[in-house]
């Protein structure tokens, strides 16, 4: 769908850090948007306003869940609403995490920040049906732990029954921080999986997704099995607007979601 936004309710706003505000939204009329698969985004409306691209950040059938950070005058709306509100949607749009490449694989998956929220509904794919992989890794890195959102969820899966080996690291700890200190890249090597039979799933700023996937790639991950979202490249969408123009790609219709095989070259192109 590209046409007029749909409209959706507000059923629950949760604060996830000082500046992030994860939205939960179910149809307001009998119109539904089609199915979101994980990585995907919606552009989400804020009416009066204007609209921003989101991935979700939880699906759970019609109940779509998007985290948004304060960073202009959209997301300002959207970290506004309250129960009831009405937000408008368009999507979904995009190319998704592709879970299905990675089984009988090590997964490794790599957030950086908010980086989490795109990531989150892959995690919750792959432990519904953990048997369908090798090793799962999650690795959590953040600014400082104020910075870290899904703070309940995080514990669980830090839990020693968890099938899902987590570990977190904020580069700032405060006083009485009693988990590490370092960048996510610092992690990497401490996790359990095979490289050559390993798929990566990386998500966060660009410095840390290029550092991460390099370090990936210096380590044996096959480069097309190391996927990058570069969300925060996208404007409109359709591709009309060119914001999202990287090299030969316009990634709100080739990505956000590509392989490190690719997004190596384009990001190279910036760093010129």
């Amino acid at each position: 769908m590209t046409g007029a936004p749909l409209p959706y309710r507000v059923t629950a706003v949760r604060r996830e850090t000082p500046d992030t505000v994860s939205v939960t939204l179910v149809p307001a009329g009998a119109a539904v948007l089609a199915p979101f698969a994980p990585g995907q985004f919606a552009m989400v409306y804020a009416f009066g306003v204007g609209e921003i691209p989101v991935s979700v950040s939880r699906v759970d059938r019609n109940e779509l869940t998007y985290t948004v950070r304060l960073v202009g005058a959209v997301s300002a709306a959207l970290c506004g609403v309250r129960t009831g509100d009405l937000i408008g949607l368009r999507g979904p749009f995009g190319t998704g995490w592709d879970l299905r490449r990675a089984r009988g694989r090590d997964v490794l998956v790599v957030a950086g920040g908010i980086g989490l929220a795109p990531l989150r509904p892959l995690l919750t794919a792959a432990l519904a049906t953990p048997r369908d992989f090798g090793r799962l890794n999650l690795l959590v890195g953040a600014r400082t732990a104020h910075d870290l959102p899904y703070a309940r969820q995080l514990r669980a899966w830090t839990a020693a029954r968890s099938p899902l080996r987590c570990a977190v690291t904020v580069d700032r700890p405060a006083p009485g921080w009693p988990g590490r200190t370092g960048f996510v890249t610092e992690l990497v090597g401490e996790a359990q999986f095979t490289p050559a039979n390993t798929t990566a799933y990386v998500c966060g700023p660009e410095a840390m997704i290029r550092a991460t996937a390099r370090a990936l790639d210096g380590l044996g991950v096959p480069a097309d099995q190391i996927r990058v979202s570069l969300e925060r490249n996208m404007r409109c969408a359709t591709g009309h607007c060119g914001h999202c123009q990287l090299g030969g790609a316009l990634l709100c219709q080739d990505g956000p979601v590509i392989g490190w095989d690719r997004a190596a070259d384009l990001l190279s192109v910036r760093e010129l």
